[in-house]
């Protein structure tokens, strides 16, 4: 099949096996979830509002985004058609190649979308069962609690694994050494459904819990999920709708732009050296990580008396069995199958993969330094809440600074290792080491998603124990879990952007790739940042994550804006403070969802254009520098919004969970708490909407860049329909940024 001999044969359908092994697994857990007791009548009807208002939210997005991803399927289709087909792609298709490829980008495009669509919509739903679940089991044991919520969590993450290793172990075995080609329909369409969910999800979320918390906590001095709090149940449905569907179809495109720009990266040495290795020890890799997470994220169990740190021990553990396992089976697939001299010995792709999976764990631990609830970062602006606002806000913003520095060094001494790994092979072989790098760090997808679902599944079963008024042990339980949640869900948002920087580095070569197999000429020089039209490249490409985030971030002040003054006309309502009275919870959650799909098609016009834009009016070089700014100022800035916001966050929570002493400015309602309230409320749209959406982000753009490189380069004159399209697509950008600056209207 595809020239390849019969070992790797049957290995490929081994993976195409293992893919469904992981949904087969993903299916027993739901069984196992479903069976738990929802609880009591007043939970359910809690949960009720939850489900209702993330069904309605979700399928209003799906209504929206249709209509543009009809439209880009065509886009896809057109981008392969008018470019030359790919010796590979002739050697595969003969004279039909051209139809064959344009088709299957198109139809990959949807399949991508779909699966990203997938994980979305159930994970999200699965955490929306399991919620009450948890509730009702953390009346009984710790244990029970912790292990519903890390197993439906497990379930988000398996489908991540299967069906990105599905999606793409198909299309390899229909397309064979063509199959980069229709991989990169596959990754965009991921990567852009990831960022529909990304921006719709963290908007809806961050403007129902800042409204709820300005107006609920600082004013009216009550708890977090007070009943009476007209926003609460939309704080509720957003966590679902951001932290697990965001960030689902978030890591799922990162899975699939991995295994894309190693493809593309391989069959480059493929070309060179005619080894098949190249392109199938990916997907082995791929078919590895996800048996390794199902044997793993199974063994996370507690005891049925236990605390928060139980749980994060017990989670941790379970991500390093996932590493250990992986990277033993790396090492003998390697040793066994990496033999051939042109590969340069087996010990240099293990140690690619390898130092991935170190850097995993490396992000994973310097996060939760920089987040942790009991780390130094978060006791300094503890400390500072003593000043007000004003200094916690300033220590939490040093703080997300310091931690930008700190993993742009550790992904800087990452793709040094694949340097020292490959370097005296080459270019092609050095980026094909970060994309192996890429595939090994996301070899534990299964437990990183299953970590961040943990996260939003155990604040959903906290808040529907406090509004159905549950006994103090169960409180206790749940907020313990929320806790150990809150700093999971930090983790795996430091994971997230480092997966991004490492899939944008390698799909930089993919680029470089794809250029020079159109036109060896075109970047023979390399892309000179001396080039003045390539420093204006660099520049324009710096900016974009900036103003990218602006909109983001004022779409959820706009909405928190609403979202206060409706929670004050309902304070009003007679009755209601003295629980006589249920406050109109669906008035925030259409607040919420109105401003979510305002922003859904402008930002993502704003992605999808402007690389195309600096392409065709700078050309390919300035398209080259455009890429490498939009990833450095990208990385950064995401970093520093998620740490600073996840800093605020547990250091507010640190101090709820002090005695209660307003009187020596100590627990809730002191001067301390309303001041890390401030601090918290300025931070959720930096870790929750603009932060996250950054890594769709930056990927989209390397992708369309990736897409649309070798039509830059084929087409060097525009003339007269060429520059009809750049004003086009101009105005495409001016609309998108109106479209942003415009006032939320209520439909």
């Amino acid at each position: 099949m595809h020239g390849m001999n019969l070992f790797e044969t049957y290995a490929i359908f081994g993976v195409l096996g293992v893919a469904i092994l992981g949904l087969a697994y993903a299916i027993f857990l739901r069984q196992q979830v479903l069976r738990g007791d929802k609880g009591t009548q007043e939970m359910q009807q809690v949960w009720g509002a939850i489900k209702e208002g993330a069904d309605a939210y979700l399928n209003r997005q799906l209504r929206t985004i249709l209509p543009f991803i009809g439209l880009l399927t065509i886009a896809l289709f057109l981008s392969a058609w008018i470019v030359n087909p790919t010796p590979e792609a002739q050697e595969e298709f003969g004279e039909s190649a051209r139809l064959y490829i344009a088709f299957g980008r198109a139809i990959a495009f949807l399949m991508g979308a779909g699966f990203s669509l997938l994980v979305g919509q159930i994970g999200m739903r699965m955490a929306v069962e399991a919620n009450v679940r948890v509730a009702q089991a953390a009346r009984t044991t710790f244990g029970g609690a912790l292990q519903i919520a890390y197993r439906a969590g497990t379930i988000t993450g398996m489908l991540t694994d299967g069906l990105g290793l599905l999606g793409g172990t198909l299309i390899f075995i229909m397309y064979g050494k063509a199959a980069p080609d229709a991989l990169l329909g596959f990754g965009f369409g991921g990567t852009l459904l990831a960022l529909f969910m990304r921006v719709g999800g963290g908007i809806y979320t961050k403007a129902a819990d800042v409204g709820a918390d300005l107006v609920g906590k600082v004013e009216a001095g009550l708890e977090e999920d007070d009943p009476r709090n007209a926003a609460v149940i939309a704080d509720l449905v957003g966590d679902n709708v951001g932290d697990c569907a965001g960030m689902a179809a978030d890591i799922f495109e990162s899975y699939e732009v991995t295994i894309v720009s190693a493809l593309i990266l391989g069959l480059a040495l493929v070309r060179l050296t005619g080894n098949l290795e190249w392109i199938v020890f990916p997907l082995l890799v791929r078919g590895i990580g996800v048996l390794s997470s199902i044997i793993s994220t199974y063994l996370v169990k507690g005891d049925t008396e236990g605390r928060g740190e139980d749980a994060m021990r017990a989670i941790f553990r379970s991500f390093l069995t996932s590493a250990v396992i992986s990277t033993v089976l790396f090492g003998l697939l390697a040793f066994f199958y990496m033999q051939d001299e042109d590969i340069g010995g087996w010990w240099r792709p293990f140690l690619a993969t390898t130092v991935g999976v170190v850097l995993a764990i490396v992000l994973d631990r310097l996060t939760e330094y920089f987040t942790g609830a009991d780390k130094e970062p978060v006791t300094e602006i503890r400390k500072s809440t003593d000043g007000g606002p004003a200094t916690t806000i300033l220590s939490g913003i040093s703080v997300g600074y310091e931690s930008s520095v700190w993993a742009v060094l550790v992904i800087a001494v990452t793709v040094l290792a694949a340097i020292g790994i490959y370097g005296s092979f080459g270019t092609i072989y050095v980026l094909y080491s970060v994309a192996l790098t890429g595939i090994g760090m996301l070899t534990l997808t299964g437990n990183n998603v299953a970590m961040d679902s943990f996260g939003p599944i155990s604040d959903n079963a906290n808040g529907i124990g406090e509004m159905a008024g549950l006994e103090p042990k169960a409180r206790q339980i749940m907020a313990d879990l929320d806790a150990v949640g809150n700093t999971t869900k930090a983790i795996t948002k430091g994971i997230a952007i480092g997966s991004a920087v490492v899939a944008a580095v390698s799909l930089f070569g993919s680029f470089i790739t794809d250029v020079s197999l159109v036109d060896p000429q075109a970047l023979a020089s390399g892309i000179r940042a001396s080039e003045p039209v390539v420093f204006v490249g660099m520049l324009i490409g710096g900016a974009i994550p900036w103003l990218f985030s602006s909109f983001a971030i004022k779409a959820v002040g706009r909405a928190a804006g609403l979202i206060v003054t409706e929670v004050r006309r309902q304070f009003k309502i007679p009755g209601l403070m003295e629980g006589k009275v249920k406050p109109d919870y669906a008035r925030a959650v259409s607040i919420s969802t109105a401003a979510a799909q305002k922003e859904l098609v402008s930002l993502a016009v704003m992605a999808v254009v402007s690389p195309i834009i600096v392409g065709l009016v700078l050309q390919v070089e300035a398209l080259g520098g455009f890429l490498a700014g939009i990833i450095l100022s990208g990385q950064l800035l995401a970093v520093y919004m998620a740490n600073a916001g996840g800093a605020w966050d547990n250091a507010k929570k640190t101090i709820e969970d002090e005695p209660k002493d307003p009187a020596n400015n100590l627990g809730k309602n002191s001067e301390r708490h309303k001041a890390s309230v401030v601090g918290d409320t300025v931070g959720d749209p930096l870790k929750d909407t603009a932060g996250p959406a950054l890594n769709p982000m930056i990927k989209v753009v390397n992708l369309v860049s990736v897409i649309i490189a070798p039509i830059v380069v084929q087409y060097k004159s525009l003339g007269v329909i060429g520059w009809i399209v750049v004003l086009v697509l101009v105005a495409a950008f001016v609309w998108s940024v109106w479209r942003s600056k415009s006032e939320v209207t209520m439909v």
